[in-house]
């Protein structure tokens, strides 16, 4: 007859249904210690008897699931992530397989299949990062903000900075602005653009670039304190320093995905500017 692979439930069923066989329980007690009705546990008693206990495995057992992606449907899928999204994570690579290739896959089984076949790195096997403090409460409460330089045009054009804003309790992308360089009169511009959209938070929180904090020890006037905090000052917003980039890690992680996803997003875009 050879072996026949069954589960502990379906063993356990197998148990009951020879005691009720054998006269030594009753069907009442059997449904009652299988959780079962009396008409399902006769039902199962009845196959027990015409084809012994190979017959309470379930019928589906060793047969393909349902909804079962065929292999040629992954392999298409693979075959296009490495020819245009070599790059890509799962998740965009599989919002670009949807949106250019008419071919619908979840995220999730996007990344079974890009760590499958090597072309990702599953989270245990990345680096763990800093523990992130607690986030503040309220939505619009304390803003992080930061200027990430970057080719995010590729050899499409020069490099330039991305000034991010982001909201410390959601880590909602607030304010996104391209500008040449990190400077007082960029953070100004995007400062307004963020007020007229926003209103006012209650803080910002930087690192300590020199248009956020006077670095030089030797400053004299003006209470060390910059133009762009001045002028936070003026508005009653307080500016915080941060001490090493982990302090200030949603932004620095928005940045990463944005130097990722931003990037790649411009160039299907064909945008050079």
């Amino acid at each position: 007859m050879g072996w026949v692979t069954m589960s502990e439930r379906e063993l356990n069923r197998v148990e009951v249904l020879a005691q009720v066989d054998d006269a030594r329980l009753s069907v009442d007690n059997a449904a009652n210690m299988l959780d079962l009705t009396r008409r399902q546990v006769f039902r199962l008693l009845k196959r027990y008897r015409q084809d012994g206990a190979s017959a309470i495995r379930h019928k589906s057992r060793g047969r393909a699931p349902n909804n079962q992606i065929h292999s040629a449907k992954r392999d298409y899928a693979l075959t296009v992530i490495k020819e245009h999204y070599p790059d890509f994570g799962p998740t965009l690579a599989a919002e670009m397989l949807a949106e250019h290739h008419g071919l619908k896959v979840s995220r999730e089984t996007v990344r079974k299949w890009m760590v499958e076949d090597g072309i990702w790195l599953s989270r245990k096997q990345r680096r763990q990062f800093h523990q992130p403090r607690l986030r503040r409460e309220c939505f619009g409460e304390l803003i992080q903000i930061d200027g990430s330089d970057h080719r995010w045009f590729e050899d499409r054009a020069p490099p330039c900075t991305l000034l991010v804003f982001i909201d410390d309790a959601t880590s909602t992308l607030m304010e996104l602005r391209f500008v040449k360089t990190e400077s007082t009169f960029s953070y100004f511009e995007a400062l307004e653009s963020y007020l007229h959209k926003h209103g006012r938070p209650v803080a910002f929180y930087s690192d300590k670039h020199t248009v956020f904090r006077v670095s030089k020890e030797d400053a004299k006037g003006g209470a060390r304190i910059t133009q762009f905090g001045r002028a936070l000052s003026e508005l009653n917003i307080e500016i915080l320093c941060a001490n090493s980039s982990q302090a200030k890690g949603r932004v620095e992680r928005a940045n990463r995905t944005l130097q990722d996803r931003l990037v790649k997003e411009l160039r299907i875009a064909g945008i050079s500017d």
